[in-house]
């Protein structure tokens, strides 16, 4: 094998891990995980947000600006999950911007199944969003 041939293989190693690091999902993957019972989505945007569109049938809200920052967040979260890191959940912002960084964030704090739906509840370059695609939408009844 050539150096060269070393060198690419290990790229597309890495690549490949890298894409497992941060995987994503699309609002229908999310909303079809959320269904059957082997996700749970959380829906990370403020008050207010949640009020003006609704939010994504079966998620859980949790604002990404607790008043006890980051460390406030993430024991929420934890309380959400019964205290289990490895437990698979899928986050969704409006654009999926907010979510690609708190991901990276709660992986770093070991969280270990967290998935992103990168094209949010309005849509993004990554697909339409939860709310053009016609997915199931509530009310906001909590925390609003």
């Amino acid at each position: 094998m050539t150096i060269q041939h070393l060198l690419a293989s290990l790229l597309i190693a890495a690549a490949s891990v890298a894409a497992l690091a941060n995987p994503d999902l699309s609002a229908p993957e999310a909303a079809a995980a959320v269904a059957a019972g082997k996700i749970t989505l959380i829906d990370i945007r403020t008050p207010p947000e949640w009020k003006e569109t609704g939010v994504a049938k079966g998620a859980q809200l949790l604002n990404m600006l607790h008043p006890q920052g980051a460390p406030g967040f993430t024991n929420a979260l934890l309380d959400k999950l019964k205290g289990d890191k490895n437990a698979p959940i899928a986050l969704i912002c409006r654009t999926g911007n907010r979510t690609t960084q708190v991901q990276r964030y709660l992986q770093s704090q070991g969280f270990t199944n967290v998935y992103n739906v990168k094209e949010g509840m309005a849509g993004s370059g990554a697909g339409p969003g939860w709310i053009k695609r016609g997915l199931p939408v509530e009310t906001c009844a909590t925390q609003c």
